[in-house]
């Protein structure tokens, strides 16, 4: 009566941990986000256990099913699209019901884009909060007002359809001066940092074809 927590690749399929592989194969069931994603991690490392989705539209009938899987005895492994589950995903819910039903909830560590970015950010590491993804309309502005004075690292994501406008609207409320990181395609072949201002951050943006999910991480005042 276990749910194992799973953290899988961000991008090159080699980061996965031994002890993931290994919880995978012996799962009764791997719930994932995606799994068609999901179905070439399986045929990556020879993995058949039972493959069942739960995301964002994922009901709460879907929650309560896997619940009663576990109370029966039966071991649930919980993978994201990619990265460790949870964060900026649906998985927390699991996580939530189990933890009230006193069902075990085990941690298998690995991938985070947010931490992989980080360590190559070159900004500061010791203090930092993550914002996930910021909200489209209702509160944006305010959320970037209340960071102004923010003196730790701030971490959070964006789409390729939204992070122009978004490093606009950063630039017009905080000043082209904030450094700033851009990293995407994390782990893969294109794997891409810039590092600089936010006035740069346009001019590199507005020079490119924008593709793949961005973790984005503006520098804390000193």
């Amino acid at each position: 009566m276990t749910l194992f927590i799973v953290a899988t690749p961000i991008g090159n399929l080699g980061d996965i941990s031994f002890r993931a592989v290994e919880i995978l194969k012996s799962a009764d069931i791997v719930a994932a986000e995606d799994t068609r994603t999901a179905q070439k991690l399986f045929a990556k490392f020879d993995i058949h256990s039972r493959l069942v989705a739960f995301h964002a539209h994922s009901t709460e009938r879907a929650s309560a099913n896997l619940i009663a899987k576990l109370k029966s005895g039966k071991s649930v492994a919980l993978i994201s699209e990619a990265g460790t589950p949870g964060i900026s995903d649906p998985g927390f819910a699991l996580v939530r019901a189990a933890i009230e039903s006193k069902i075990s909830v085990v941690p298998i560590p690995g991938a985070c884009a947010a931490i992989a970015a980080l360590s190559a950010s070159g900004l500061r590491m010791d203090k930092f909060i993550f914002l996930g993804f910021l909200p489209r309309k209702k509160g944006r502005k305010k959320l970037i007002e209340s960071l102004r004075d923010e003196s730790r690292t701030v971490i959070f994501y964006e789409s390729p359809h939204r992070i122009a406008k978004t490093i606009s609207q950063f630039t017009e409320i905080l000043g082209g001066e904030r450094k700033i990181v851009l990293a995407r395609e994390l782990t893969k072949i294109h794997e891409e940092f810039f590092r600089g201002d936010l006035s740069a951050a346009i001019e590199f943006l507005e020079s490119k074809k924008i593709r793949g999910e961005f973790t984005v991480l503006l520098a804390g005042l000193d």
